[in-house]
């Protein structure tokens, strides 16, 4: 139906594919195109306090009287020949996104502005060059990883007229894009948001996209910024040692063949991820079963599970995806749980985009970016405020706030109408609080699959793996043809598994002792012209897109450069009292929130129970907070 460009539309046909669209967002898309502000009515306005709401609370009267104006807009668009959209005024801009976010318009202006990135505007981009900082200085960069933050960082680094190499141990992009190969596997933040802000795609083929399509963005991306001439595949890191004399980096590498080789850098930017190295359970016999099994990070692509007897261990993000791909193809499938996820139910989160949506972003220019503004916008705050912790609430192991219990009590009914068998449903409902752990996407298939008459539940600590399967605490051997591990990665176990020694031979792994902590997420004491991507204290859960934070993290990463070429300084070493004070003020906000006050296994903690991974606070004051670096906050030599 909708083929051809937008002058070739019927009205019926523009009218049809305004049904499909999302509305908030074509609004201001169409503002935008054609100049009329008139369109962004008042009382169309999206309400903040309706944000999570579908339509964001609009009243079915609204939703018709907006989609009449779009509709009207977009036949007077064609029939003028569909000109292209007249240069935005700076107040113009402002008026645009305020129609969205409300009066927060003034303090998250310049982050929304950079996150729209209209007609390809790159804000982000690094205001500088080496060519005009430190000319005949050389300078040498390794990037760690060809992941989306090492991708990012070298893209970044060489926009400023910086040397780059990417050292990847894989044979292609994508870091746990191209490692998860697992049935199932896909994204779950909207996928117009889970991109980078200066290489929007308006294409993308789902809501929530699979990994196929994610690893394809970012193939795409490494094709079209040049980055595949600065990436060395096939190459693993080994070591990174700091010379104190020269104040560089001696990075050792393996090649795929075996051979070591050692190299100098003045820099070196970890971008290994933490989700990219598999977890297997401290289990006595793991490794012993005689037939198959494999961890979902590492899917044998080999193994037939047709008519198999199946044992699938865990029931995470990884193994809710997995288990009702593989539930109708396998004979009979066990699932070995210790502790239920919360569901977050998202009817849409294996569909395509509507025809007439997809169509919309081809035919109106930067929809695709109003979309993604609108998409990060209700997301930034999420359901944070329902993970605060009120040291007054009673009941603390079930909920922990009055919006908490909210939380918890709608998903508590979802899952009940979910599990029709009450036996089953008193093992999928947690007993812990909401958010305390990663809460998991699904759209029904979930419960769908546990319910199949081939599929069981088993909640019994597992005692050992066999030779023959699974043996639980209560003596039963539970007899398999295949063992698959979806358990997770070692999230906490940063840097791993290289050897990072800093100024005066200090190694950081033994430095951190298995808790991991860094300023910022980013630099660590003793460690200089050492920067991390994706590092301790910088994950988001509820909230926002990890893609936003490693774009805050490079953007301070190339700043950190700048001030090192512009000062003709050799090294930057982060103060320890700046470091500490900063991690005391993310373990102080932390033990606030449910999933550092909550006594549940998560992989947010690390073996010392410590949360290393999230961050407690805003999008914004970590953006606020990456904006340049403090001279004041580290040593300059």
């Amino acid at each position: 139906m909708f083929q051809g460009d937008l002058l070739d539309a019927t009205d019926d046909q523009l009218r049809a594919a305004v049904e499909e669209a999302d509305i908030l967002a074509l609004l201001p898309a169409l503002a935008h195109l054609t100049g009329d502000l008139a369109l962004l009515r008042d009382d169309l306005r999206p309400d903040p306090a309706m944000l999570v709401q579908p339509d964001a609370g609009y009243t079915a009267d609204q939703l018709e009287t907006a989609r009449t104006i779009a509709t009207e807009a977009l036949i007077r668009h064609r029939d003028a020949g569909a000109p292209p959209a007249p240069p935005v005024a700076p107040e113009a801009l402002h008026a645009l996104i305020e129609f969205l976010v409300g009066p927060a318009t003034d303090e998250w202006y310049p982050v929304l502005r950079e996150e729209l990135a209209l007609e390809g505007a790159d804000h982000r981009a690094p205001g500088w060059s080496k060519a005009e900082v430190a000319p005949d200085r050389p300078f040498r960069v390794a990037v760690i990883g060809a992941g989306m933050s090492g991708l990012l960082a070298a893209h970044r680094l060489r926009q400023a007229g910086i040397d780059v190499t990417i050292l990847e141990k894989d044979d292609d992009v994508g870091g746990t894009w191209y490692e998860n190969t697992y049935p199932g596997c896909r994204v779950d933040v909207p996928n117009h948001f889970y991109s980078y802000s200066f290489a929007q795609r308006p294409d993308w083929p789902q809501f929530f996209s699979t990994q196929p399509a994610l690893l394809d963005y970012f193939r795409r991306c490494a094709d079209e910024l040049g980055l595949r001439p600065l990436i060395r595949f096939g190459t693993e890191v080994v070591e990174a040692r700091f010379d104190d004399t020269d104040q560089q980096w001696s990075v050792t590498t393996r090649s795929a063949s075996g051979g070591d080789a050692t190299e100098r850098y003045d820099v070196v930017v970890s971008a290994v991820g933490q989700l990219n190295r598999p977890k297997y359970p401290d289990l006595p016999g793991v490794g012993e079963f005689a037939g198959p099994a494999f961890h979902s990070a590492r899917w044998d692509h080999d193994v037939d599970l047709t008519g198999k007897r199946v044992a699938v261990i865990g029931t995470g993000a990884s193994a809710v995806q997995l288990i009702p791909e593989i539930a109708a193809e396998v004979g009979e499938l066990l699932v070995f749980q210790r502790t239920p996820p919360w569901i977050a139910p998202t009817p849409n989160y294996h569909d395509d985009l509507p025809e007439g949506l997809r169509w919309l972003m081809a035919q109106v220019p930067d929809y695709a970016h109003w979309d993604r503004l609108w998409q990060f916008w209700k997301m930034h705050e999420g359901l944070l405020p329902a993970a605060v912790v009120d040291p007054e609430w009673p009941d603390q192991e079930r909920s922990m706030s009055i919006l908490n219990e909210l939380v918890r009590q709608m998903l508590t009914m979802h899952l009940e109408a979910e599990f029709t068998d009450p036996e089953l449903r008193a093992k999928m409902i947690p007993p812990y609080p909401p958010l305390a752990k990663r809460v998991v996407r699904d759209n029904g298939s979930w419960p769908r699959a546990l319910q199949r008459p081939n599929v069981s539940v088993h909640t019994e600590p597992i005692e050992a793996i066999t030779e023959k399967g699974i043996r639980t605490a209560d003596g039963e051997e539970h007899v398999v043809d295949v063992v698959i591990y979806g358990t997770g990665f070692t999230a906490s176990e940063f840097l791993t598994p290289m050897r990072v020694v800093g100024t005066g031979g200090v190694d950081l792994h033994e430095r951190w002792g298995g808790d991991a902590r860094a300023y910022l997420g980013v630099t660590i004491p003793d460690f200089p012209n050492l920067f991390l991507l994706y590092g301790p204290n910088t994950n988001i859960v509820i909230n926002g897109s990890i893609i936003y934070f490693s774009e805050c993290e490079v953007h301070y990463l190339t700043e950190a450069i700048r001030l090192l070429l512009a000062g003709g300084h050799r090294s930057m070493d982060c103060r320890a009292d700046v470091h500490d004070a900063y991690n005391e003020r993310i373990d102080a906000a932390n033990r606030t929130m449910v999933w550092g006050a909550a006594e549940v296994n998560s992989w947010y903690r690390n073996k010392k129970g410590r949360v290393a991974q999230n961050w407690p606070f805003s999008l914004l004051e970590y953006w606020q907070q990456t904006r340049e670096p403090d001279p004041a906050d580290y040593t300059l030599r």
